[in-house]
């Protein structure tokens, strides 16, 4: 195995996963660490320099670029993308056709229902400011919900689905809405 593939025991994969594309931004070739156990299905493209962790799955279509720090037990599921330079934590579900925006954090135990979008430009095509959200522990952000450059939702928070998230959401707070707000 190439340095810059570093594949963990019992990986099961679909024949046309492409694993260690070619960042073309980086200076430098950077590996690929995956770890023990991972699932990968058709039309997945893992590019070069991410680290994820043990029982790691995606579903179909799933594109994760480079320079992400992902933890255990993380599922990506069909259809979504996590740009460049992004940390995941472990026992993180994100659903089908979510999109996640580089230099996003999401910590452990974090739900991205279907379609999320977060964003990290808060002027489109300026690419000196660029800050993820931060989605802290446990929290939970419902199907078709946009979330905003450097926005945190809290601990254990909940955003409804549909909302477009445009301000802090409290830790084990209720919100919703377009702009959300904090209703619990």
């Amino acid at each position: 195995m190439s340095r810059l593939l570093q594949l963990g025991a019992e990986m099961v994969r679909d024949e046309d996963v492409l694993l260690g594309y070619q960042a073309d931004r980086l200076t430098e070739r950077r590996p690929l660490v995956i770890g023990d156990r991972a699932r990968l299905r058709s039309w997945t493209v893992i590019y070069e320099g991410s680290r994820i962790g043990d029982d790691f799955a995606t579903g179909h279509g799933v594109v994760l670029r480079e320079e992400n720090e992902i933890g255990d037990r993380v599922e990506i599921w069909s259809h979504s993308v996590i740009d460049y330079g992004c940390r995941i934590g472990s026992d993180v579900l994100i659903h089908t056709g979510v999109y996640v925006s580089q230099f996003s954090v999401l910590e452990d135990g974090v739900f991205l229902a279907p379609g999320v979008a977060l964003a990290n430009d808060k002027h489109p095509i300026d690419k000196s400011n660029l800050k993820g959200p931060v989605i802290r522990r446990g929290a939970r952000v419902g199907m078709n919900s946009t979330v905003l450059p450097g926005v945190e939702i809290g601990a254990d928070a909940q955003v409804g689905a549909g909302s477009v998230v445009t301000r802090d959401v409290p830790a084990g707070a209720l919100a919703y809405g377009a702009p959300a707000r904090v209703t619990a």
